[in-house]
């Protein structure tokens, strides 16, 4: 960790990207978003496990109310992340266009992997 960490302070210069990539399609971002999501198993756990309890016991359709407090989930979800994808957008351009603000981010990390690296040397290891 403490080798990182002064690499990483010693290079920390400014970001330089790669623009020779062609960008993802909206579409396919999409796409792969809704995949991660459908195949992830923490989302039909959680499903299982939270939403039942808001389905009245003497429900006529219990399955339909399942899917309409899904479908309200998924839809709440759905503006957060476009929140957060619109946050990230900017970020990213004032991070990708500060030169000073790209080496004092690789130095904040290259002081984190420091900390830690003191912290695990200086650890007790009796525990």
């Amino acid at each position: 960790m403490l080798y990182l960490a002064w690499t990483m302070w010693r290079s920390s210069s400014a970001l330089s990207l790669n623009e020779e990539k062609e960008p993802m399609s909206m579409m396919s971002v999409a796409v792969k978003g809704c995949l991660m999501n459908v195949l992830n198993p923490k989302l039909t756990i959680f499903f299982m496990a939270f939403l039942p309890q808001f389905v009245p016991a003497h429900a006529a359709s219990p399955t339909s109310n399942m899917l309409l407090l899904g479908s309200i989930f998924m839809a709440m979800t759905f503006v957060v992340f476009l929140i957060y994808g619109a946050l990230a957008a900017i970020v990213r351009d004032h991070v990708i266009n500060s030169e000073r603000l790209t080496v004092g981010l690789q130095k904040l990390f290259a002081g984190s992997f420091a900390a830690l690296g003191l912290k695990l040397a200086l650890s007790d290891r009796s525990n």
